[in-house]
């Protein structure tokens, strides 16, 4: 592109107002046409110093992820401790990257729908410039703290924990949709270029498409400092634009929408700011699972999970109580109760039929539509995870159902009190 064509678009003021609104307390680092970067640390303040970049061979313009007090005074010496002193908090930025953009439709989709799920509905979508996708949820929909530690302090470890759990959540799904456009593997194959063993991954269960395969949500390039393109600027790569998009869009999205001279710079990135913590339960629920995926395999070989359902009256005090009826913490005891159950050995119509009398109990009751969606998606996941762990403050002694007994305090998950209850007892009557 001509450097006569990139000044002309950006000549449009309201092009650079969108720029610049979103470079407040960011690092901000131009990118020339040769696809070379400038030096940092840089800041980006002002109308005119964005435009003298532009006449200067500058074609985009790159933002951290994480907010400052003064970008200034980042440097590459700096310890985690001096970025935390200054960091004020941080975007979480998701990156679809894939070579086939209707592959990185479907990812988006479901990604957006699985923020939703999470009740985050404060996240904007971007298209890179490219055959991308990016994901924004502003740091203001996350919690100040997470087990009694300060979430602005969280990165880049909270983004890749949540890209990872988001990415395990929607799997079985993006598969499904990516061989329902192609007809099968063989198609993705050849449009792919890849082997049809490297699109395949072995499982228990036989062989299944790996949608990560052609496809990836960048979790391990999230790094102190990273960096990603800003909203209404050139991707050098095909000079196409990244623009905002509708979530309800994304099905219908056409490229050539992004041709500079089609652009009409209304939507915003990363602008939707939430009056509420949307993204408490995302941000615990991932670290939650975290935890569960560095230990689920080990507990689950000492458990020996039952075959049949383990009967109500050997449930630990904190679940019994949960089974009464909550006030405060429905939500978390949905996700308790799910898990603890199957893990219990309790059938999907069990479960269904105990968490909708207990929700009557509550005193103010959850919408049904949100117990079932959390039930449909347990019934579609081949995982089963064990319930949090008994020290999880987050959960059981926040909730206020942390009422231990004697046996409490030799286990460590509730489902392990179950189990040697009814072991016990089982043990109990063969002897007699």
């Amino acid at each position: 592109m001509r450097a006569s064509e990139r000044i002309k678009y950006y000549s449009d003021k309201r092009v650079r107002d969108m720029i610049l609104e979103l470079a407040k307390n960011r690092e901000v680092v131009p990118k020339f046409s040769n696809g070379s970067f400038g030096e940092r640390p840089q800041i980006l303040q002002f109308d005119r110093e964005l435009f003298d970049y532009v006449r200067n061979d500058v074609s985009s313009f790159h933002a951290s992820e994480e907010r400052w007090l003064n970008p200034a005074q980042l440097s590459t010496n700096m310890s985690k401790k001096d970025m935390n002193r200054i960091r004020t908090g941080w975007d979480l930025i998701l990156d679809i990257d894939t070579k086939h953009l209707e592959y990185a439709k479907i990812c988006t989709e479901l990604l957006s729908e699985a923020l939703e799920f999470h009740n985050v509905r404060c996240h904007s979508v971007k298209f890179s410039g490219g055959t991308g996708f990016h994901i924004g949820v502003p740091f203001e929909a996350f919690p100040k703290e997470v087990n009694k530690t300060l979430v602005r302090e969280l990165f880049p470890e909270a983004p890749q924990v949540i890209a990872a759990y988001l990415k395990k959540m929607i799997k079985k799904y993006l598969s499904e949709r990516i061989l329902e456009t192609e007809g099968n593997i063989t198609k993705i194959s050849h449009r792919t270029g890849k082997k049809f063993d490297e699109l395949v991954e072995k499982t228990d269960d036989g062989r299944f498409f790996n949608p990560y395969s052609v496809l990836e949500i960048d979790t391990i390039v999230i790094a102190p400092r990273h960096l990603f393109r800003m909203p209404y600027c050139f991707n050098e790569k095909t000079w196409l634009v990244s623009i905002p998009i509708r979530a309800k869009d994304i099905p219908v999205f056409d490229s050539k929408d992004a041709h500079p001279e089609k652009v009409e710079p209304e939507l915003g990135f990363l602008d939707n700011i939430p009056k509420s913590a949307q993204a408490k339960q995302l941000i615990m629920q991932a670290f939650d699972w975290h935890n569960q995926e560095m230990t689920v395999e080990k507990d689950y070989k000492e458990l020996t999970l039952p075959e049949q359902a383990i009967p109500q009256k050997y449930f630990p005090p904190c679940v019994k109580l949960i089974l009464k009826g909550v006030k405060d913490g429905r939500k978390r005891s949905v996700f308790i109760l799910i898990n603890f159950l199957s893990s219990c050995g309790w059938g999907y119509k069990q479960i269904e039929q105990l968490l909708l009398e207990w929700n009557k109990r509550n005193p103010e009751p959850l919408k049904q539509n949100y117990i079932m969606s959390q039930l449909k998606y347990y019934k579609k996941s081949r995982a089963r995870y064990l319930p949090p762990n008994c020290d999880n403050r987050n959960y059981y002694k926040d909730i206020g159902v942390c009422k231990p007994e004697e046996l409490c305090r030799q286990i460590k998950n509730p489902v392990t009190y179950a189990m040697r209850k009814w072991k016990f007892q089982r043990g109990t009557r063969k002897r007699k």
